[in-house]
């Protein structure tokens, strides 16, 4: 007999029916967001995420007021993430408002620590093998794993890995307060900004403080550098192999004379505030060399497993559509779930999803290839 729950989170009600399970691989922000979406259609959600609970520090996100938004689902989560409107946010700020709608949801059990090192199904189920040999089943298995997915290797094993894009982009946030009152930006400057640089690429967004404010001085400077020249860098230090990024440069791993370099063509290129944010970055060892990779994808879904967000579709973030295509990727994966995932049910679910999906995933992709290109090789 299937039974009724009732939940209420930010003043949104609903009756969920219990129609089954999912286990979804990644907490990152399509995680969280495929999980919260999943939950509300009636599964029960389990998250599995390698990293620890501590909180994590990201980029700077366009994210849009939500025009193209449909449904109900889509809705709520642009709502959790930004509040509905057209924001420039730090990564972290948006994670911590899902992480928290998630732990708060008795439909989602959030496990951290949990390293998946194998993924399998079979007619009935699909399950995830941790490298401690913990076994969690689901009616279905979504991956939100990320552009070094695991899931993905499941399915889509002709095509398991997004390739290098020839470019790397320095990022870091900086607090207003550490940078020169004289260079602080205006209440009234833009809040997005693409200064003139020679040769490179710099996009510059002001946001609002780790409390939310936005007062003069309390602000925060985000800044993502994209760079073609370090790519002899990331491979000597083993951020590439071939054409597959392996992970980011760490500020910790930089080489001083890489950081000394960087620091003269940033005085050469930028104006302020951006210089100063740069060079404090810079001086306090506060930056993230990200290395980008891109992923057209030629199918989503392996019978009862999917893939979303950067497991499924890896863009340049020029292109500004990584969260957007995520939260699109949540909302239509549970709105084809709904009708449930009994049986055969949940390999036709994942089918409907794909075919409502894939062309758009891989058009967000190509729509950046020619940027990357030029700029990249």
């Amino acid at each position: 007999m299937r039974t009724h729950f009732r939940c209420e989170s930010n003043n949104d009600n609903f009756i969920k029916e219990v129609k089954g399970s999912a286990v979804v691989v990644g907490a990152s922000l399509s995680g969280l967001m495929t999980g919260i979406a999943l939950s509300r259609a009636g599964l029960d959600v389990t998250i599995l995420e390698r990293a620890g609970s501590k909180p994590r520090s990201g980029a700077v996100l366009q994210v849009d007021s939500g025009e193209i938004d449909r449904t109900q689902t889509a809705k709520f989560l642009r709502k959790l993430a930004s509040g509905g409107i057209s924001s420039a946010e730090a990564w972290s700020s948006i994670q911590l408002r899902l992480r928290t709608a998630a732990e708060t949801d008795p439909r989602i059990t959030l496990r951290y620590d949990t390293r998946v090192q194998t993924i399998k199904q079979d007619s009935d189920s699909a399950w995830a093998v941790t490298d401690k040999g913990e076994i969690f089943h689901g009616d279905i298995l979504i991956g939100a794993d990320g552009h070094r997915s695991i899931v993905r290797r499941l399915v889509a094993p002709h095509k398991p890995n997004a390739t290098f894009a020839g470019y790397l982009i320095w990022v870091a946030i900086v607090g207003e307060k550490d940078i020169p009152e004289k260079h602080r930006p205006s209440l009234n400057a833009p809040k997005f900004t693409m200064p003139d640089g020679i040769g490179d690429f710099l996009l510059g967004s002001i946001i609002a403080g780790a409390d939310g404010s936005t007062a003069l001085g309390d602000r925060r400077l985000g800044w993502a550098w994209y760079d073609n020249t370090q790519n002899d860098l990331l491979r000597r230090l083993g951020c590439v192999e071939g054409d597959v990024v392996q992970y980011s440069l760490h500020a910790q791993d930089i080489p001083e004379q890489t950081l000394i370099e960087l620091a003269e063509k940033a005085s050469d290129r930028w104006a302020q505030p951006w210089l100063d944010a740069i060079l404090h970055s810079i001086q306090s060892r506060n930056l993230l060399g990200t290395p980008i990779a891109e992923y057209v994808p030629d199918n989503l879904v392996k019978g009862r497993i999917a893939i979303v967000g950067d497991a499924a579709h890896l863009p340049t973030p020029l292109t500004a559509s990584g969260f957007n295509a995520s939260l699109q990727d949540a909302s239509t994966l549970a709105e084809c779930i709904e009708k449930g995932i009994k049986g055969s049910a949940a390999t036709e679910a994942l089918l409907e999803y794909e075919s409502l999906r894939l062309k758009n995933a891989r058009q967000i992709v190509q729509s950046g290839q020619s940027f990357s290109r030029s700029f990249g090789r």
